[in-house]
């Protein structure tokens, strides 16, 4: 098990050996943007309405998935965000905002 802050270490690491640098902040973002548009294509094409292409179906969601966190760590790297804090204090923020909004919800039921 790895924890986060172990995993933006690594991230950090990887990049200063491997990657030679960050792309500046912008780039990244695009780059985001482009690894969120595939983990789309998948999940429009496999559980969605579209069908899915032959050269799609060997495409690995969890691959995907873990591209898009890569580019979010090595965003909150650039920008000087721990994300277990900014995670702790998001769940503290949607419990005390959303604590009882979902349990009337007869879409959920």
């Amino acid at each position: 098990m790895i924890t986060l802050t172990a995993y933006q270490e690594q991230v950090d690491k990887w990049i200063k050996e491997v990657g030679v640098r960050y792309f500046d902040e912008l780039t990244n973002t695009a780059i985001l943007m482009e690894e969120v548009g595939e983990v789309a294509r998948i999940m429009a094409r496999r559980y969605g309405e579209q069908s899915e292409k032959e050269s799609d179906k060997n495409k690995d969601l969890g691959d995907e998935l873990a591209d898009v966190l890569f580019v979010v760590t090595c965003l909150a790297n650039q920008t000087g965000i721990n994300l277990e804090e900014a995670i702790q204090r998001n769940f503290e923020k949607k419990t005390s905002r959303d604590k009882d909004r979902h349990k009337g919800n007869e879409k959920l039921g």
